[in-house]
């Protein structure tokens, strides 16, 4: 059966693919279909014993992270972390954007683990998989109560986000600042407001995050903007602008990040390219393989994050020269452990 190629509205994905781990692949006949109703967002409880995980890749600039929730209601067609739903039997589809898991225990959890003699202070990243602040976070709050409990501790904090929500929070984050121990990256793709509508759906606009940019650098929170991801093809030539009017609402460093498209997301990426860009479509994907190998995805360290060959090189040359040009070239923003404290650490110590 082919797969439907209808837009639905509100969602990145119109469709489910198989589970890479499972054998039986279930196909609704009523995907597709014109004016069918929008699939609606349902939400589990995540049972998880342990919030904080950690990592070795030396992609990354963090080796410890949390993750409030499980998939994303904004629905980003590209976003990386789709196949993490297949772990749960789910799809990297409708799935990952349908059915979030609220890790509604995270604020006991982290508290008991920042309590633990075990723990060394070191910066803990928020979110390194899915967007701590999508909409769930409006109602849930995990991600603010999780940010309590690093104030408590002061221990320092890295969002990344995309999402406007933030600056709910920025009474929290001025208060990890004060220990330099607050950091929040803003993740913006396009200036292109009907671009990110289908793109990034349920995320905030572009206006919306510069917005956001702006409100934070006003209270003293140090503001990174990420160009990510940066589609080839597609977004490559916003690099400057982009990072233009970010700094002129208050960024003070940038760092980008090309498009990955690991396990079924190519096949997820390809299918909206034909719903929304058939005329851009091989264009696009012949720009992704000069970037990787002749391959839509690359996991080798040191390159997956930004490509290589020739196309990759005229990127990050694009990236250096727009750096300079706002004036934000060399700029580092450092998280301190200094003043983390164990607000509890007498009564531990009587034990």
């Amino acid at each position: 059966m082919e797969r439907p190629i209808s837009k639905i509205k509100g969602r990145g994905s119109a469709e489910n693919p198989r589970n890479r781990f499972e054998k039986i692949e279930y196909i609704s006949i009523e995907l597709g279909k014109e004016g069918m109703s929008i699939p609606k967002t349902a939400f589990y409880k995540d049972n998880s014993r342990t919030i904080i995980t950690y990592n070795d890749s030396p992609d990354v600039g963090f080796d410890a992270s949390i993750n409030p929730y499980r998939g994303c209601e904004h629905g980003c067609i590209y976003c990386y972390a789709r196949p993490t739903h297949e772990y749960l039997g789910l799809s990297a589809g409708l799935d990952f954007e349908t059915k979030i898991f609220v890790k509604e225990d995270a604020p006991e959890l982290l508290r008991r683990e920042l309590t633990s003699l075990k723990w060394q202070p070191r910066p803990v990243a928020i979110s390194g998989v899915t967007d701590p602040y999508q909409p769930a976070e409006s109602h849930f709050c995990i991600t603010r109560a999780c940010l309590k409990v690093f104030e408590e501790f002061r221990n320092p904090v890295g969002i990344v986000t995309k999402n406007h929500l933030v600056t709910r929070d920025i009474d929290i984050l001025k208060g990890l600042t004060k220990h330099e121990a607050a950091v929040v990256a803003v993740s913006i793709t396009t200036l292109n407001p009907k671009l990110a509508r289908v793109m990034e759906p349920r995320a905030s606009q572009p206006s919306l995050r510069l917005k956001a940019i702006q409100k934070l650098a006003e209270n003293g929170i140090p503001v990174i903007v990420m160009v990510a991801p940066v589609i080839p093809g597609l977004t490559d030539h916003e690099i400057p602008g982009i990072i233009e009017k970010a700094v002129e609402a208050g960024a003070i460093k940038a760092g980008y990040v090309m498009l990955r498209l690991p396990y079924g997301v190519g096949e997820l990426f390809q299918s909206w390219l034909d719903r929304h860009f058939p005329d851009r479509k091989n264009k696009i994907l012949s720009r992704i393989k000069m970037l990787r190998g002749g391959k839509l995805n690359s996991t080798e360290f040191h390159k997956r994050m930004h490509g290589e060959g020739l196309f990759a090189e005229q990127v990050e040359k694009l990236f250096e020269i727009s750096c300079r040009r706002a004036g934000i070239a060399g700029n580092k923003i450092n998280l301190s452990s200094k003043a983390f404290r164990r607000p509890d650490s007498q009564q531990l110590a009587f034990f």
